[in-house]
Order: C-alpha cells, then sequence, then structure tokens
C-alpha cells in the first residue's frame, strides 16, 4: 500500500502539470481564434456574393459553373480552416472524400457536376456562409476579452500611468467611497492598480481553459463538419476494390495472352514437329529402313522432353504442385533454390497460415517472375528474398511484405505492357502494392505488399 501511494503522483501534481500542458497550446490557440474570425468574414464575404449570384443567373447556362465554382471556394476555405487548427495542438482532421464517382465515369457534366453530388461541399458551403461566421465571432469576442482584461490588468500599473485622469477617468475614487471598510483612505490610483491585477490574475489563470475550450469546440465542428464521415470510408473501399477487380481482371487478360503466345512459341510448335516426326517414322518403319526409323525415334524423344519441359516451366508460372502441397513458404524457397545464381532467403514460416490461396499463388507467380527478370536483365550475382508479416497495432498480420533484392546494374522500372507493370497489375488485383526501387548501377530492390484482411475479404 506504502509502495502504490509513493509511485501514485500526487493530485496537485497533476493538476499542475495539466495545466502546464494547457498553457503550452494556449498561444496558439489565441492566434487560431483571432485568424479564424478573419478568415470566416473573408468566407462569409465571398461566399455569400458568388453563392446568390449563381443562385440569380441559374436562369441562364452561366448560373451553373457560378455556384459550382462558390462550392470550390467553400472548399477551400474549409480546408484553411482546418489548416489553421494545426495551431492549436488538437489532433488533425481527416480529409473527406471529394470524388466519389467509380472509376471510368467522366465527361464534361459529370466532371462539371460532381461538387453538386458530393454533399461533403455543400456542407462546407454552409459552414463558410453560416457556421463559422456565427461561432467565430462569438469566440473572437471571448478571446478578445481575455486576452484584453489578463494582460491588460497584469501591465496597467505601467501604461494607466500615461491615461488622462479626470473626474471620468478618477473612478478608483467612486470605488474607495463606496466600499471604505475595504479600501479605506487609500489613494484612486492604487485602488485602480489594485483590482485591474486582480481582474488581470483571475483573467490570466483561467486563459488556458477559456480559449482552449473555444479552441475544442471550433474542432468539435470542424470535425463534424469539415472532417471525414463514415461513408467516406465505404466508399473508398467500394472504388478500392472495383480498382482492385480491373486491376485483377486485366493482369490475368496480359496471363492469359501471355501464356496463350508462349505455348504457341514453344511446346505447341515441338508437338507439331513431334507429330511430323512420328509421321515420318511410321513411312520409314513400313519400308523397312530401321537406321533412318531409330534417328526419327531419337529427334521424336528429344522433342517430346524439350515440349515436356517448357510446359513445366509455364506451369510453374501458375500454380506449381509444391504450392498447393507445402505452403508459400517452401514453395518460394524451392524457386529460390532453382534459380541458377546465389539466393539468400529469409522467409517467415508463418505465411502460410495467414496467406490464402489467391495471395499465395499471386505471390509466388510475381517472385518467380522477379528472379527471372534478375537473372535475364540485371547482370546480379546475388539476390536476397525476403518474406515476412507486418502486425497490426492489434497484434495480428494485416500485411505481406515480400523483397526482392539483387546487386546487379539497376535501371529497372515500370513500362506498359512489360514485365513490372503486369507485376503491379497482379499485386493492385490484391488491393497491395508493388515498389521498385532501382537506381542506375544498382541495387534493385522490388517490394510486393499485400495486405491479408482485404485480400481475405
Amino acid at each position: 500500500m506504502t509502495t502504490d501511494a509513493a509511485a501514485r503522483p500526487a493530485a496537485p501534481d497533476v493538476f499542475w502539470a495539466s495545466y502546464g500542458r494547457a498553457w503550452t497550446r494556449t498561444p496558439g490557440s489565441a492566434v487560431y481564434l483571432l485568424a479564424v474570425f478573419v478568415l470566416a468574414m473573408v468566407s462569409v464575404s465571398v461566399l455569400a456574393s458568388l453563392f446568390w449570384t449563381g443562385v440569380g443567373l441559374l436562369v441562364i447556362v452561366i448560373g451553373l459553373p457560378i455556384v459550382v465554382g462558390t462550392l470550390l471556394v467553400a472548399r477551400g476555405f474549409g480546408v484553411a480552416d482546418r489548416g489553421l487548427l494545426w495551431l492549436t495542438g488538437l489532433p488533425q482532421i481527416a480529409e473527406p472524400e471529394w470524388n466519389r464517382d467509380q472509376p471510368g465515369a467522366g465527361g464534361f457534366w459529370m466532371t462539371l457536376t460532381r461538387p453538386l453530388r458530393n454533399a461533403h461541399y455543400w456542407v462546407y458551403l454552409v459552414h463558410g456562409m453560416i457556421v463559422s461566421p456565427l461561432i467565430s465571432t462569438i469566440s473572437f469576442v471571448l478571446t478578445t476579452v481575455w486576452l484584453s482584461v489578463g494582460l491588460g490588468g497584469l501591465t496597467y500599473w505601467f501604461w494607466g500611468v500615461f491615461l488622462p485622469r479626470g473626474d471620468a477617468g478618477d473612478w478608483g475614487r467612486y470605488v474607495s467611497d463606496a466600499l471604505p471598510w475595504l479600501f479605506g483612505a487609500w489613494p484612486s490610483w492604487t485602488v485602480e492598480v489594485v483590482l485591474y491585477l486582480l481582474a488581470g490574475i483571475v483573467f490570466t489563470f483561467t486563459m488556458p481553459w477559456v480559449l482552449g475550450g473555444l479552441a475544442r469546440g471550433h474542432h468539435a465542428v470542424a470535425k463534424g463538419m469539415l472532417g471525414r464521415w463514415a461513408s467516406d470510408d465505404l466508399a473508398a473501399e467500394v472504388r478500392a476494390e472495383a480498382a482492385a477487380r480491373t486491376s485483377a481482371v486485366q493482369a490475368e487478360d496480359v496471363a492469359l495472352r501471355r501464356l496463350e503466345r508462349d505455348i504457341h512459341d514453344g511446346p505447341q510448335q515441338r508437338l507439331v514437329r513431334l507429330q511430323l516426326d512420328l509421321a515420318a517414322l511410321e513411312r520409314r518403319a513400313e519400308s523397312g529402313d530401321a537406321d533412318a526409323a531409330a534417328e526419327l525415334a531419337r529427334e521424336a524423344r528429344g522433342h517430346a522432353k524439350a515440349a515436356l519441359d517448357e510446359l513445366r516451366a509455364l506451369s510453374s508460372g501458375v500454380a506449381p504442385p509444391l504450392l498447393q502441397d507445402r505452403g508459400l513458404a517452401a514453395a518460394l524457397a524451392a524457386t529460390a533454390a532453382g534459380a541458377p545464381l546465389t539466393v539468400h532467403t529469409d522467409i517467415d514460416p508463418a505465411i502460410d497460415a495467414v496467406t490464402s490461396p489467391e495471395v499465395a499463388r499471386t505471390v509466388y507467380f510475381v517472385v518467380a517472375e522477379l528472379l527471372t527478370n534478375v537473372v535475364k536483365h540485371s547482370g546480379a550475382t546475388a539476390v536476397t528474398l525476403k518474406a515476412a508479416l507486418r502486425p497490426s497495432l492489434s497484434g495480428a498480420p494485416s500485411m505481406l511484405d515480400v523483397w526482392v533484392v539483387d546487386n546487379g546494374r539497376g535501371g529497372a522500372g515500370y513500362a506498359p505492357g512489360h514485365g513490372l507493370e503486369g507485376l503491379r497489375e497482379r499485386v493492385a488485383g490484391l488491393r497491395g502494392m508493388l515498389v521498385v526501387d532501382s537506381p542506375a548501377g544498382g541495387p534493385t530492390s522490388v517490394g510486393a505488399h499485400v495486405p491479408l484482411a482485404a485480400a481475405a475479404s
């Protein structure tokens, strides 16, 4: 019991520590409360003029662009308000979702009317025209009172000497006459200094709470009107899902066309040649030419073996049996071991338990393609393959990170219709991201980052 009491800070210490932290935010809050009043007065003047002008001209075509422009200006004022809130030290307000249209939805009228169809623009307009001017006026008055009385009362003993003192200015004498039991025969100047000083102490002591409360009020209003809504996250989720599906379809189409081309150029040609060799072998056997038949049989066997090797190589880029039987970690290790150069691996075996079949196939294909590119184009002598899980705030795995780093010449980049671009689309199909860092002269580092939760859903 004694140890706990000694370890726990005393209540006065907690109070003064909290009060000190409040004071550190007070200058920024004061600057914000004064600046946002100026911003609010400018916004209500500009927005009201533009908006009602646009409404009045809606009967002709020019009114619509003016209203749209007003909404865009309102967005600018709202963003400026959120930016000024940074001075208060309060949490940053998340950016709303400004474009809720589906990918590919374009055209002149769709673009022009986009602000009209987004509720955030209208809420920003209401905030800039009505809400912000009202609350900013109230907070400006209170801020001015607390700053002037607090700072002015503490320093009245200095600047009060320079004020003209007549019957109207000698108010300390009336106070001492009205309260003789308190001030007695004090000089009027002394009474004024003491009263101003007491008021200054009270207003200065309460200034962090008053200005901090006003700043938090502005922050609460801005968070509700200028911040991100729950529907924004849903809209972003839908758009990301649509983009991921589009990327997956495009990547799958490219992969199928590439597979078709590879089969046509390789195994199909060899099988055609094998068919011709077997037909010739049949004729030689019928004619009794044993030596020629044996030679054709050897050639046919060579073509069959080559076709089988090419089919195995092509199938390894789709879904090798090892991946299905033993999991992603073993498949990646086998791919690294089969590469014709030194590959250092650092693969977390726990990835098998959390990766879905879709993620495993995509990651395997990406790694196999990256290692092939290293062998063909980089001139590297060694590669590092690393696969690890990235935990979320709760500790559960949320992301699979796979890196392929080589010591080659570098200079790799995205090009439409080429390898890395196709890999990026494959990863994007799982709502992941492919990062390429390949300066001239090397080394080249390519990372595939796939969200596990999104892929599982």
